[in-house]
């Protein structure tokens, strides 16, 4: 996949391209529907597929709710889609000026001119220009004007909802792992590099990684204990996470994520972690004494070791 920032022109006459715009925090299964389709007409008519997006998310920039966080941040994304098979990505750095392009202006200067589209694919309910005020009918307007055809994908839906980054969103803030993951179509995933903690862990007998994330803008969910796989290199391996504020000893006020990774006890400090949530297990709580916080651990591990049986049976 080639990536292009918003100043270069890859238009070319000698190649179809088939474009998709969107922001795609998540690239959850409504977006991989889109982008599908993208790859497999793009496939059809010998083409290349485009997908264009913004960063930052446009949220941050426009919305005074500067506290949005991101399901995908860019390099979870970039992955995401080479592995989704698009062949060019281009980035387009999302400011207060560019967001005053009108919805003809902006499919004029960068669907036409800067690539040169043959063919558009995009959602049931894309907006897109300034105050948002161009969807569907007003891009097959463009398209007959500018001679490229449009296709737009309905809704993917799951239990009569439809799927959207709000939905995932939301999951994650209750802490409902197992409906994010329904949404999205995989595990929700963060990673981060192993730095040094207090070591309350090992005195409990359960030493933890303390995680410093790669990027502070990704969505943590809710406080609590989760059962999670790891990625350490070339390793998969299990374990328990906790993310909060270590009520029993500290009550910090800061986020704290560590995970205790099973069966194992090497010292990673330095090393980057790639975990995936699978589980909730419980809420975080303050226990009146250490060796409550060690028999909740216990049990918390059961739980785990339980759910490696049903995943590897």
């Amino acid at each position: 996949m080639k990536i292009y920032s918003d100043t270069v022109n890859i238009n070319n006459n000698t190649i179809r391209y088939v474009v998709t715009v969107g922001t795609f925090d998540g690239l959850h299964i409504g977006h991989m529907k889109i982008i599908d389709s993208v790859v497999r007409k793009a496939q059809s008519v010998n083409g290349q597929s485009v997908l264009v997006t913004f960063e930052p998310h446009p949220r941050l920039v426009l919305s005074k709710d500067y506290n949005i966080k991101l399901l995908t941040t860019f390099d979870e994304k970039r992955k995401l889609l080479q592995e989704a098979g698009i062949d060019n990505l281009i980035v387009i750095n999302f400011t207060k000026q560019f967001s005053q392009l009108s919805s003809e202006e902006f499919i004029y200067h960068y669907i036409v001119q800067k690539i040169g589209a043959q063919h558009m694919i995009i959602g049931y309910d894309h907006k897109f220009g300034k105050d948002r005020n161009g969807d569907v009918n007003k891009l097959k307007q463009l398209g007959e004007k500018w001679n490229f055809s449009v296709t737009s994908v309905p809704p993917a839906k799951i239990n009569g909802e439809i799927i959207s980054s709000t939905l995932i969103r939301n999951a994650l803030n209750d802490g409902d792992i197992e409906k994010a993951n329904l949404f999205l179509g995989r595990a929700y995933s963060f990673s981060g590099t192993v730095v040094e903690g207090v070591k309350r862990g090992r005195t409990l007998g359960f030493p933890t990684a303390n995680i410093h994330l790669n990027n502070e803008m990704k969505l943590i969910p809710k406080r609590g204990v989760y059962f999670c796989s790891v990625k350490l290199m070339n390793e998969n391996l299990y374990g328990l996470m906790n993310i909060g504020i270590r009520p029993t000893f500290e009550n910090k006020k800061e986020l704290v994520i560590e995970v205790h990774i099973l069966n194992f006890n090497d010292d990673i400090y330095g090393q980057e972690l790639e975990i995936d949530l699978i589980k909730r297990i419980r809420d975080e709580k303050k226990f009146e004494s250490k060796e409550q916080l060690v028999n909740q651990i216990e049990n918390d591990k059961k739980q785990a070791l339980e759910y490696i049986n049903v995943l590897i049976n």
